[in-house]
């Protein structure tokens, strides 16, 4: 489960090394496309990682708060709550361009006509879940705490 605070950079540290499905290329040719479902409204959203660093066993992607950017890794998911997460494993035969174009937008996405400077969507690597918290301070529900009186509240029945 990846935790994050609404409004907020984050970084996710997801297995993808064991699941990785091109192997003819190195680490510098993958990127990963995320896509974040929510799941109160079901609303989509896509993105990679403004930095990915991939290890021998998972792989850091840091996510920037700010205007949706797809290609700069920057989110502005909300509300806050809980989102599902697919984790797409993107390849490039020649140098990674991230771009229109040149880095598919959906998991679905087929990027013609077909060239070393444009990503393949290889399949899907890791699923799991999100969960986004409202920033302390500015919850959409606050609550006030009742103040005990200082006399005592007598409630008679019947009278």
């Amino acid at each position: 489960m990846i935790q994050a605070i609404r409004e907020t950079n984050f970084i996710a540290y997801i297995e993808t090394e064991a699941n990785r499905i091109d192997t003819s290329v190195t680490s510098a040719h993958i990127r990963h496309l995320v896509k974040f479902t929510n799941d109160l409204d079901g609303k989509e959203f896509y993105a990679y990682a403004s930095t990915e660093l991939i290890h021998n066993r998972y792989t850091e992607l840091r996510f920037t708060y700010g205007v949706a950017d797809l290609y700069e890794g920057i989110l502005k998911l909300i509300p806050a709550g809980y989102y599902k997460y697919e984790l797409y494993e993107v390849s490039w035969i020649g140098a990674v361009t991230m771009s229109l174009g040149n880095a598919p937008a959906t998991e679905t996405d087929v990027l013609l006509p077909i060239a070393i400077t444009k990503g393949v969507v290889q399949g899907l690597v890791a699923i799991g879940i999100l969960y986004l918290a409202e920033k302390a301070g500015s919850e959409e529900v606050q609550y006030t705490e009742y103040e005990a009186p200082t006399s005592t509240n007598i409630i008679y029945y019947g009278q």
